[in-house]
């Protein structure tokens, strides 16, 4: 049994219909006598170039061990799958268990837009605490500056 990495890059217009096509994935691996160990759902990312004129994808990464006598039938039926735009099936030494630096950049980003869609909010009301502590220093400055009556009789 030897371990593989297979990336896909499936159709954006099918991302509302991806877990169907994972599920059909899975059972074309599993009749081949691939067990899978792992499945990243990365999402849909921009492509480096235009790709049978999309200009994104949606990624999906699978970490398996099968029977390298199979991997020509798979790669023969990904082939002529009109979904995946992209595939790539590589024979690793070891299959790691941690995330993909793909997945890990996609949560990155996702988290960094949630954050990035909070800070307008903390800016307006940072901005009006900045307006009301220098309305209030100016005030003072200005009772400072203005005579008093005492002072004008």
């Amino acid at each position: 049994m030897n371990n593989y990495e297979t990336i896909l890059i499936i159709n954006p217009n099918l991302s509302s219909k991806v877990a169907d096509f994972q599920k059909k994935f899975e059972k074309l691996l599993t009749d081949n006598s691939f067990e899978i160990k792992k499945v990243e759902d990365i999402g849909r990312r921009q492509l480096a170039y235009s790709i049978n004129n999309h200009h994104k994808g949606h990624y999906l990464l699978y970490r398996m061990q099968g029977d390298p006598k199979n991997i020509s039938e798979i790669e023969t039926k990904i082939k002529y799958d009109e979904a995946i735009i992209r595939h790539l099936i590589l024979a690793v030494k070891d299959l790691s268990g941690e995330d993909s630096v793909l997945l890990t950049e996609a949560l990155e980003n996702k988290n960094k837009k949630s954050e990035s869609a909070e800070e307008p909010e903390k800016a307006v009301k940072e901005d009006k605490k900045l307006e009301e502590s220098t309305k209030e220093v100016s005030d003072k400055e200005d009772s400072k500056d203005s005579p008093t009556e005492e002072e004008e009789a």
